[in-house]
């Protein structure tokens, strides 16, 4: 940082504080403050004070006054700005716009309840620049809450403009839905329904996540706590026809969603292809009447199969020597475990203080056995007034062991359309909207649990938290390299097809991982953590004795410097 005094020809010269710094491998200067208006005193002081020289008197040095966390507001910020969603949102800027804008953000920085967002957008009581940055330093709760009821207002308008950006004819979607507890019950949407947070002691709701075919979200939808997976699948094929005025789609659902119901009433009517699995009895269905044959795997793990229980259908029989592993494992472990509690029992029908009597009461104590393990089918069992014999169902357990890791994916696009291997790379894709699904629902946004009372507002809620995931999804397909995970696409996906087996690293990967450090020798990181790091880099406010106070940002780190460079965004915003 150095003084520069610039000559003007009829009038007094201009001083300016200005520094040098490097972006992409060049030498440039900024200029951070104007000095004009200062003594040519003041300015010999302050020349001074930047050489670090002692003479400078005590009462005229530096002094920070303050520094806010900074970076990763310019990362976040800066990433939803390049994506251009700030037009998506609204193509005015209007007050509301940018407290929704704040709340994207702080979404992805430190999920926080509206009341405590709108403290630390405040000017005491900010946790970093995003107030000032966006002028929205001074924001109510209130306010917040105006502004996500027109945000909930416009929810159809914002995700048809997504659709139109990330969707196209004859392309493909994704489609899941997941639950997620609430607090409270005074809402109509939260009703008791399974829970897949392990919180059956909650009301609950339902929401479903449409996706590009990379698992990029381009709309959501809250449903009530016991609406069934399958149910809402209508929803879904509505806003793909009617919203988004597509006619040839390809959905892409679980074995759940996807049901033979939801393919004859809705799915074909509409003419929309669909890619999905059989559930398992079908499997075995197959398999005992003939078309799916074992020796099908014998030198591949992917074969192509007919039936005339699904006539205009292809059937993609897979795999996968690891999962058929981890399935002979687990059933092994479970078989074990309810053996053991098995045994309990019977030892209490024979004790000889207080023995276990009575069919019912001996029953019951096997039914919570059998209830919380679930491999019943597996065994057989002999219960009288006075006694308990259990012994396993090899037979039954060796049908299910033949078909440990085979899966049979169905769909009704053409081979000429659609070759088997990628039809199979798109149902695995699911794993994205699932991931999706984590990353809501985790620490990273905070979708859960949800304490607002009003429909409306649970809608605008969790329609914000999709926003929040889409900026954050559009960062780490940049900073992939940076961060513990794949980026080498390419790699990948001819190993993922190759075995027909879950998503795997490629050697990058595995050697970054194992590593800890890039190919340019940078630390890995997770998302969060690389936020926090870039959160270091901070804007301060700095006071040379009494008169003159500047702003200066921390001078950034190589690590941070290639965040800002891998995301296509600057940190002075």
């Amino acid at each position: 940082m150095y003084i520069a005094i610039i000559p003007n020809r009829d009038s007094p010269p201009a001083v300016l504080l200005r520094e040098s710094y490097r972006e992409g491998g060049k030498v440039k200067k900024r200029t951070l403050a104007n000095l004009s208006a200062l003594s040519m005193e003041h300015v010999e002081v302050l020349r001074h004070a930047l050489k670090g020289e002692t003479l400078v008197p005590a009462e005229e040095r530096f002094e920070v006054l303050r520094s806010r966390p900074h970076g990763h507001v310019a990362a976040v910020l800066g990433t939803l700005r390049r994506l251009g969603l700030e037009e998506v949102l609204s193509t005015r800027r209007h007050r509301k716009r940018d407290l929704v804008v704040a709340m994207i953000v702080a979404r992805i920085l430190e999920p926080r309840s509206k009341l405590a967002t709108a403290r630390e957008l405040g000017g005491e009581t900010l946790a970093s620049t995003l107030g000032e940055v966006l002028g929205v330093g001074e924001a109510s709760a209130d306010e917040l809450y105006e502004a996500m009821d027109w945000l909930n207002g416009g929810q159809e308008r914002i995700e048809e403009k997504l659709a139109k950006r990330h969707l196209a004819e004859g392309g493909t979607v994704l489609w899941d839905v997941t639950t997620t507890y609430f607090e409270g019950r005074h809402c109509a949407l939260a009703r008791p329904g399974y829970s897949r947070d392990h919180r059956p002691d909650r009301p609950q709701i339902v929401f479903g996540l449409l996706t590009t075919d990379r698992g990029c979200p381009v709309a959501v939808e809250v449903f009530g706590g016991n609406t069934a997976d399958p149910e809402t699948l209508e929803s879904a094929v509505v806003r793909l026809r009617e919203g988004f005025g597509l006619s040839r789609v390809v959905v892409v659902g679980d074995r759940g969603m996807i049901t033979q119901a939801r393919i004859t009433g809705e799915l074909r009517p509409q003419g929309l292809g669909w890619i999905t699995a059989l559930r398992a009895p079908q499997v075995r269905e197959l398999w005992k009447k003939g078309p799916l044959q074992l020796s099908l795997f014998d030198e591949q793990d992917l074969a192509e199969i007919t039936s005339p229980d699904f006539p205009g259908e292809r059937l993609i029989a897979c795999r996968n020597p690891l999962l058929a592993e981890e399935r002979a494992r687990k059933r092994e472990a479970l078989l074990e475990a309810t053996e053991r509690e098995l045994e309990k029992v019977r030892r209490a029908t024979v004790r000889e203080r207080g023995p276990l009597r009575g069919r019912d009461q001996i029953g019951m104590r096997v039914g919570k056995v059998l209830g919380r393990f679930k491999v019943g089918k597996h065994f057989r069992l002999a219960i009288t007034d006075h006694s308990l014999a259990f012994e396993r169902d090899e037979e039954r357990i060796g049908e299910e062991a033949a078909l440990d890791g085979i899966y049979v994916v169905r769909t009704s696009v053409r081979a000429e359309e659609l070759s088997a291997e990628a039809a199979v790379e798109a149902y695995k894709r699911l794993s994205q909207v699932e991931r999706g699904f984590r990353v809501c629902k985790g620490s990273e946004l905070e979708v859960r649990p949800i304490h607002h009372r009003r429909e409306d507002r649970v809608r605008a809620h969790v329609f914000l938290c999709m926003l929040a995931h889409y900026v954050r999804w559009h960062m780490e397909q940049r900073l992939a390299p940076l961060l513990f995970t794949d980026h080498d696409p390419e790699a990948g996906r001819e190993r993922r097809v190759s075995v027909v087996a879950p998503a795997q690293r490629s050697e990058k990967a595995d050697r970054k991982a194992s590593r800890k450090r890039t190919e340019e020798g940078l630390p890995v990181h997770s998302f969060q953590t690389l936020l926090r790091d870039v959160a270091t880099l901070c804007k301060n406010t700095i006071q040379v004795g009494e008169h003159i106070t500047f702003e200066r940002l921390t001078r950034p780190t190589p690590l941070q410097e290639r965040v800002f460079e891998s995301l296509g965004v600057k940190y002075g915003l």
